[in-house]
C-alpha cells in the first residue's frame, strides 16, 4: 500500500505541474493573441518623432498609437506641438523651408518616412483640413471636390460626380448645396465652407483624417454642425483633431494627449484624462491653472 500511496502522491504531482505548464502556455498564447489584436487596431502608430525648423526643435520623442476609426484629439497650450505634429502625419511639415523631421510614422504597417515613398501618396492616405476654411477660390463647389480626383487623372465623368456627390454627403453639405454646384465655394457661410473642404478631402477616399482647429473660424451654429460630423466621420475614418477647446475634446474624442513644449505628456481615454489623469502637469492644464 505504501508503495502504491508514493505512485498515486507522484502522480498527482505530475498532473499537477502538467496543469501548470498548460495554464503558462495558454497565457502567452493568449497574450500573444492580445497583442496581435492590439496591432490590428492601431491605424497609426507614431515612433520616436522629432520635429524641427531650423535650430528650433519642435517636436521632442513622441510616441503614440492611434486606433482605427476613432477620435483623437490633440490638447494644449498655444505653441505646444499640436499643429506640428499632425502636419508630420502627412509629411507637411517637410514643405515648410528649413524644416526636418525625423522618427516613424507607421500606417497599416507602412512607415510614411521610409525613402522609398512618394509623399504624393501617402496626402491621399491621408486628408488635412484646416484651421481656416480654403475653397479653392475661383472654382465652383462642385470643382472643389472634384479639384484632387482631376489632378490625379480621372477623367469618367460619371465616376466623378458620383464620388462628389458622395464626398458632399459625407460632409453633410449635399442638401444644401445639390440646387448650386456650378456657384462659387467661395460664396457658401464660413461653416459650409469648411465642411465643403472636408468634402474635398473626402473625395480623395482617404483613411485618416487630420483636422487642425476646424471650428476655431466659425460661429455656434457651424461649431456644432462640424462636432456632430466628426462623430459621423469616425464610423469610416481615423480621426485626429487639435483643438485649443477642452469642452470640445471632451465631447467629440475617444482619446485625448496632452502636450506641452513638444513634448507628448500623456495619451490616455478623454474621460480618464478629463476626470482622473495620471500627471500633474495634465491635471494643471484640465483645471485652468496655467494654459
Amino acid at each position: 500500500m505504501g508503495l502504491d500511496e508514493e505512485s498515486f502522491t507522484s502522480g498527482e504531482k505530475l498532473k499537477d505541474e502538467e496543469i501548470k505548464v498548460d495554464k503558462a502556455i495558454d497565457r502567452q498564447t493568449q497574450s500573444k493573441q492580445d497583442q496581435q489584436k492590439q496591432q490590428q487596431v492601431h491605424k497609426v502608430s507614431i515612433k520616436n518623432l522629432e520635429a524641427w525648423f531650423g535650430t528650433k526643435q519642435a517636436l521632442k520623442n513622441i510616441n503614440l498609437d492611434v486606433k482605427e476609426k476613432t477620435v483623437t484629439a490633440f490638447i494644449g497650450p498655444s505653441g505646444c506641438g499640436k499643429t506640428t505634429l499632425i502636419k508630420c502625419l502627412n509629411r507637411m511639415h517637410e514643405m515648410t523651408p528649413g524644416a526636418k523631421a525625423k522618427g516613424q510614422v507607421i500606417i497599416d504597417g507602412l512607415d510614411i518616412y521610409d525613402r522609398n515613398i512618394d509623399a504624393v501618396i501617402i496626402k491621399r492616405r491621408i486628408g488635412m483640413v484646416f484651421q481656416k476654411p480654403n475653397p479653392f477660390p475661383t472654382m465652383s463647389i462642385y470643382d472643389n471636390v472634384a479639384a484632387g480626383l482631376k489632378l490625379n487623372g480621372i477623367r469618367d465623368k460619371q465616376l466623378i460626380d458620383y464620388i462628389v456627390k458622395e464626398s458632399l454627403e459625407g460632409a453633410a453639405l449635399w442638401d444644401e448645396v445639390k440646387n448650386e454646384l456650378g456657384k462659387p465655394g467661395m460664396g457658401l457661410s464660413g461653416g459650409q465652407q469648411q465642411r465643403l473642404c472636408i468634402a474635398r478631402a473626402l473625395a480623395m477616399q482617404p483613411e485618416v483624417l487630420l483636422m487642425d482647429e476646424p471650428t476655431s473660424a466659425l460661429d455656434p451654429i457651424a461649431y456644432s454642425k462640424i462636432e456632430d460630423l466628426v462623430h459621423d466621420l469616425k464610423k469610416r475614418f481615423t480621426v485626429i483633431i487639435v483643438t485649443h477647446n477642452m469642452q470640445q475634446a471632451a465631447r467629440v474624442s475617444d482619446d485625448t494627449a496632452f502636450m506641452y513644449l513638444g513634448e507628448l505628456i500623456e495619451h490616455n481615454a478623454t474621460k480618464k484624462i478629463f476626470e482622473n489623469p495620471e500627471k500633474e502637469l495634465t491635471e494643471r492644464y484640465i483645471s485652468g491653472k496655467f494654459g
